[in-house]
């Protein structure tokens, strides 16, 4: 069937060119036109802390239960001026008239006198939001951002935080741009060649188009989160380079072997292009597994990150067949490099490795185990305004409450109380939860109308992010609340215990995710490669890359290792939606490097009967562009670190380290040595259970493959 594909694609180049063509411009407008809204709530549905919004909702509280925000006022004389009054009455009331449903407390009304510092430098405006998806409150943040520059008294600094943030423009091109950048110079040092390097890249920058588009019309719905498409060009930008750049590769290798052009496309979609197919798809299977976790941010995002895999894969075995018709035989007049196999610096460094294997492969265990240690300290969560750049308002505002009140201001815990007599047991909660060492303070009891609902204030005496908020969390739920509660039904909610809430549900299902994964794994490569060993060596090492990749993250952006190095703010847990992401998107694409690697190696292993050979042989012909394809993911990937949002920064690094150690440290150390070491064992598979299995072949049979490898005389 791709036989067939490719001679159609080819031969109807102008007509499938036209149709992508059409597809991409059509997408965009309807995305520019109807694009759904997004929502980055990870509240889950049945645990406490929604129970809690469930609560204060239902008894009148809407804007308790939904964000928080704060207009802080900072002067160093002194709030007590009729001017500063003045300002932030007129400031409340302008936020209660442009921001529908907000509840303002002023520090100067009656019930805000805690809401300026105990100098009386530093006061904040309380403002109370019902919930809002994501355009709703970039829309409130511009109008309280525009409000805040309307503010007109000297000396006076006025800043606004909380959920609602304001993140400045940091100005240069987007990281994106970047990416694609380095991707193009690397093409062109691979290839040597403009129309070769341009090639890969259209595929990669349609599919990422098609990708985000696709994205912000299903946003209509299903609930996709403000990062997902960044998150899916990223990944479609980096893997329609990467496929296409096999594929590419092995055009020009049929060119110079005498193929006929379409006859060169048929191989490279026989070859290269069923392994684009295989390493696609297990990308998005894998990606939808998210989806079983019943997790809305996460659905979002990996159905998001699977249909711009997906459009990039159509694009690679349709679109590029097109366009290499169109290229022609012009790729294939650049001039190949002289001992391309037997003799060249691949092969050199595979006979170093196969030489001392042990030696090799006890290194590159012990440098993997070093990475990864790290991981053991693993913290899931969700940052906060302290690690945004200080140029934007929200960390000013951040930095000036945790100075003024205590570093608990910035996230405040709302315990709701359902009772008949409801605020006599939220006294009783107070002084109980008022007692513990991590709680700064409590608020007295706002009770319901019908006094069947309270709810208390709770402030921490640490920051958000800190792992203390997290002890204090669960200790109250599950010492305090309990010992003073009775029979009334209590929850504890707010922002920060939603997302410890949202970060133990993860860190309870990724084993089991990561199980399925490399279950999974095992069996796709048993059946293509027919080995028990070669499989299970290969789940072995991707799990040690991804290891060592997670410990550099939890390196970098929990423990704040060369954080500055890299334009990272602050410390802070690792958002508890990237592991999950990182692993389905990680095994997918070392799944693509694997199949590359072990099609070769296994071809030369069916020819000779000799083991060692075969690994030589496979490595020299697949390093070339496995690097060459790996360094473009780490360029494209590693760009996103420069962008604005952590959550990205800390998506593409752990990408990028993961394919930086898959595509060095194990596929051209440990996956050599450990073959040479396993010998024939590599390719053992019990009689019994290879009749059982079915056979799967990703790469073309060793007869056609022949054709390939003969250069007829005179062509070159």
């Amino acid at each position: 069937m791709l036989d067939s594909l490719a001679r159609w694609c080819v031969r109807s180049r102008r007509l499938v060119v036209a149709l992508w063509l059409v597809a991409v411009v059509g997408l965009s407008v309807l995305a520019g036109a109807f694009a759904g809204p997004t929502s980055d709530d990870f509240t889950l549905p049945g645990s406490e802390s929604t129970r809690a919004a469930d609560l204060l909702a239902d008894a009148g509280f809407q804007a308790r239960s939904g964000y928080q925000a704060q207009v802080v006022l900072h002067r160093t004389d002194g709030l007590d001026d009729p001017a500063v009054r003045a300002a932030a009455a007129e400031l409340a009331a302008d936020i209660t008239d442009q921001v529908p449903g907000a509840e303002v407390v002023s520090p100067f009304d009656p019930g805000g006198a805690q809401q300026v510092s105990s100098d009386g430098t530093i006061g904040y405006l309380q403002v109370d939001l019902p919930q809002r998806t994501v355009e709703e409150l970039t829309e409130v943040s511009d109008t309280m951002g525009a409000l805040r520059e309307d503010v007109d008294v000297p000396g006076l600094q006025v800043e606004v935080g909380g959920l609602v943030l304001d993140e400045e423009a940091t100005g240069g091109p987007p990281a994106e741009v970047i990416g694609v950048i380095a991707a193009a110079l690397i093409l062109f040092v691979a290839f040597g060649s403009l129309l070769a390097m341009a090639l890969p890249l259209v595929v990669g920058v349609l599919g990422a188009f098609c990708g985000i588009a696709a994205i912000e019309l299903a946003a209509h719905v299903i609930d996709v989160p403000s990062f997902a498409g960044a998150a899916a060009g990223m990944i479609a930008i980096g893997v329609g380079i990467d496929y296409s750049l096999l594929q590419v590769t092995r055009y020009r290798e049929a060119l110079r072997g005498g193929l006929p052009v379409v006859e060169a496309v048929v191989l490279a979609q026989r070859t290269a292009g069923r392994s684009v197919l295989f390493a696609g798809t297990t990308v998005v299977i894998a990606s939808l597994g998210l989806v079983f976790m019943g997790l809305a941010l996460i659905t979002g995002v990996a159905i998001g990150i699977a249909v711009a895999v997906l459009v990039t894969m159509l694009a690679a075995v349709t679109l590029l067949p097109a366009l290499l018709g169109f290229a022609g035989p012009r790729l294939g007049r650049v001039r190949s490099r002289r001992g391309a196999d037997e003799g060249s610096t691949a092969a050199r460094w595979a006979r170093a490795v196969q030489r001392r294997p042990a030696v090799w492969a006890v290194g590159s265990l012990t440098a993997l185990v070093l990475l990864a240690v790290p991981v053991l300290d693993l913290r899931l969560g969700f940052s906060d305004a302290g690690t945004l750049s200080t140029d934007s308002t929200a960390r000013r505002a951040y930095d000036l409450l945790g100075e003024g009140f205590g570093p608990g201001v910035n996230g405040p815990m709302v315990v709701a109380v359902s009772a008949p007599d409801a605020g006599a047991v939220a006294a009783d909660l107070a002084g109980g939860i008022g007692a513990d060492p991590g709680v700064a303070s409590v608020g007295p009891p706002v009770v319901s109308a019908d006094g069947g609902t309270a709810l208390l204030q709770v402030l921490p005496s640490s920051a958000p992010r800190e792992e203390a908020t997290t002890d204090l969390v669960h200790r109250l739920r599950d010492d305090v609340v309990p010992a003073a509660a009775g029979e009334a039904e209590v929850a504890i909610g707010g922002a920060q215990p939603a997302a410890i809430d949202f970060a133990d549900y993860t860190a309870e299902r990724l084993p089991v995710f990561l199980t399925v994964v490399l279950g999974l794994s095992f069996l796709l490569l048993v059946l293509v490669f027919r080995g028990l060993l070669v499989a299970l060596k290969a789940v072995v090492v991707n799990l040690l890359s991804l290891a060592a990749a997670f410990g550099a993250v939890v390196a970098v952006f929990q423990w704040g290792w060369g954080a500055d190095l890299l334009g990272v703010e602050g410390e802070a847990p690792v958002e508890a939606w990237v592991p999950m992401m990182l692993i389905a998107i990680v095994f997918g694409l070392s799944m693509d490097y694997e199949v590359f690697l072990l099609s070769r190696i296994r071809e030369e292993y069916d020819r000779s009967g000799d083991n060692a050979s075969a690994v030589t042989l496979g490595l020299a012909r697949t390093a070339r562009v496995i690097t060459a394809a790996a360094a473009i993911m780490v360029c494209v990937f590693g760009s996103f670190v420069f962008g604005s949002t952590r959550e990205l920064q800390l998506f593409g690094f752990g990408l990028a380290v993961a394919v930086l150690i898959d595509a060095t440290l194990v596929r051209l150390v440990l996956v050599p040595a450990a073959m040479e070491l396993l010998g024939r064992a590599n390719w053992w598979l019990p009689r019994r259970l290879d009749r059982a299995l079915p056979h799967l072949t990703v790469e073309t049979p060793v007869e056609d493959r022949a054709r390939e490898d003969v250069v007829p005389a005179g062509t070159r």
